[in-house]
């Protein structure tokens, strides 16, 4: 089982950016690909991006494109998550998974491993 560790999150104007990492403590990820999601109070675990694990396939949700974007770091063994222009409606906590069978879903019963979120606050 891997176990991921969020990073990054915090407390952000609206407008302003964060970066959000993944890290797979005790090794790398053995994993098909790599999701981000985000929950907020009272709301259902939303999609927000995924990456394979090449790197070659990304997909994200229509509410982020061209905002945010999902990489991954080889030599520092993460998956990333930059976030631009934030919004107070994105106040969440934001979580990474990971899936070990293709295709990459939106959905987050396609993910086997979840990490414990880290909190993004979008201040207005």
């Amino acid at each position: 089982q891997v176990h991921l560790v969020e990073s990054g999150g915090g407390l952000v104007q609206a407008g302003g950016s964060l970066r959000l990492s993944c890290a797979a403590s005790g090794g790398s990820f053995p994993t098909y690909a790599t999701g981000w999601f985000r929950q907020a109070p009272g709301k259902e675990r939303e999609f927000v991006a995924a990456i394979s694990f090449s790197g070659g396939l990304t997909e994200y949700s229509d509410s982020v494109k061209g905002r945010f974007t999902i990489s991954r770091d080889s030599a520092k063994n993460t998956v990333d998550l930059q976030m631009n222009s934030l919004k107070p409606e994105e106040t969440a906590v934001y979580y990474c998974a990971t899936t070990a069978a293709p295709p990459i879903t939106t959905q987050p019963s396609g993910y086997e491993d979840w990490g414990q979120g880290t909190q993004v606050t979008v201040a207005s």
